[in-house]
């Protein structure tokens, strides 16, 4: 065992690369798109994080929108402790685990029955194996900048998991991993033919900076899919729960045929899922002949913190969220203009972006060129120097929680101000 001692950000992440590939394990967590050594957290509370320093920021990454109701929520740590009590992981089937689906199935439209997963990208990847098996197809068409996780046949042209590493795919995926995906440009409807099983597209897309589809394009999917017999995934790994009780899916009124969910569902606990009708569903082992698995699936744990998540999830919460992201977003632009920036801050319901251009882009390409320009790692920092973290990369989007009242809105957009500025006198 090495000995706890007093570290700085910098040396902790000397120490972290000796054992940990990059010093992290998850790739954005270096740093590398804004430069510098990250913070290391030791602790969080409702809007805040502390890292190893000592210092307190008001932080809009929220473990990247699975703390919605911001960190450390007491009725959510109290579930995790009575179940705690109970033990960790049992290997068989809990209570929390139906409780969670029945939830999840009463929330969501068409959605009958649900598998619980460990993470977004296992639930993505056992879902475009469902579908393929229900259709008997083997295509998948994606959309360039959507990230449905890390899964091979799913990782080329991902948004943010690897443009954060300059990269457009992974060395180690095979030719053959992607010989069946197909990928198209976000919020152009795709001419699709009777080879494609199914078209996976998150229906905000919330891994390329926020990119609302066009009016017309989800609408346009689900008939395409139609056309050509194939099934309609929606991956709402970031906008299930969060938008609205049911999701993208009831917020744009277009039923996909299988939902993808995560970060929400869990209240900051490792959790994914992924739903359709009981005649998709029932197509997976043990009732169909499409097998997915998983030790840790239904954790005791994670369930008893989706639950206490879901549970404060009411009209008014939902109100909340959207009034604080309109806040966020009025300040924002005020900052921006004051000092003479040109920037855009696209919102969709709780959801904020933020993006250096004239105009806000519509698609992977136009966001590729927005986060070449070099503006986002110098307010990042300048906004990190000034207490507020907001996620290492221009191909993020910001999370505000439940826990942020108009208190740390109002610093933020002072922080804004002030960095913004700063940016316009050394330019």
């Amino acid at each position: 065992m090495h000995p706890v001692e007093k570290s700085t950000n910098s040396t902790l992440f000397k120490r972290a690369q000796q054992t940990i590939p990059g010093g992290v394990n998850s790739p954005v967590r270096a740093f590398k798109s804004v430069g510098g050594a990250p913070y290391f957290v030791t602790e969080a509370s409702g809007p805040f994080v502390f890292d190893v320093e000592g210092n307190r920021y008001i932080d809009y990454v929220q473990s990247y929108g699975a703390g919605i109701c911001g960190h450390a929520h007491p009725k959510i740590v109290e579930a995790v402790f009575q179940a705690t009590k109970r033990g960790t992981s049992y290997g068989a089937p809990t209570l929390n685990e139906v409780l969670l689906a029945e939830e999840i199935c009463a929330r969501v439209q068409g959605v009958e029955m649900v598998r619980l997963t460990n993470s977004g990208t296992e639930a993505v990847m056992s879902a475009v194996r469902l579908a393929r098996g229900v259709t008997g197809r083997s295509t998948i068409v994606k959309f360039a900048g959507c990230y449905h996780g890390h899964s091979d046949s799913l990782l080329v042209s991902g948004g943010s998991g690897i443009a954060q590493q300059g990269l457009a795919g992974s060395e180690g995926v095979p030719d053959g991993a992607v010989a069946d995906t197909i990928v198209v440009p976000y919020n152009t409807i795709p001419e699709l033919d009777e080879r494609v099983a199914v078209v996976c597209v998150e229906p905000v897309a919330a891994n390329m900076g926020l990119v609302a589809p066009l009016p017309g394009f989800l609408e346009g999917l689900r008939a395409a899919c139609n056309k050509v017999g194939a099934l309609l995934l929606f991956d709402e790994v970031i906008t299930g729960f969060r938008l609205c009780k049911g999701g993208a899916a009831q917020w744009y009124k277009v039923q996909p045929d299988i939902w993808c969910f995560g970060k929400v569902v869990g209240g900051g606990l490792p959790v994914g899922a992924f739903g359709a009708s009981k005649d998709i569903m029932t197509q997976l082992a043990p009732l169909g002949g499409v097998y997915q698995a998983g030790t840790l699936s239904g954790n005791p744990l994670a369930t008893a913190a989706g639950l206490a998540t879901l549970n404060m999830l009411d009209q008014y919460a939902y109100q909340q969220l959207e009034h604080t992201a309109l806040s966020l977003q009025q300040g924002l632009e005020q900052a921006f203009s004051a000092a003479g920036i040109t920037a855009m801050v696209p919102r969709v319901g709780p959801l904020l972006g933020i993006f250096f251009t004239n105009s806000t882009p519509t698609d992977f390409n136009e966001v590729r060129e927005a986060a070449d320009n070099g503006m986002y790692p110098r307010f990042f920092h300048g906004m990190l120097s000034r207490g507020v973290a907001l996620a290492p990369g221009p191909y993020e989007i910001l999370f505000p929680s439940l826990a942020h009242t108009t208190s740390e809105i109002a610093a933020t957009v002072t922080a804004a101000s002030i960095a913004a500025l700063e940016i316009t006198r050394q330019s």
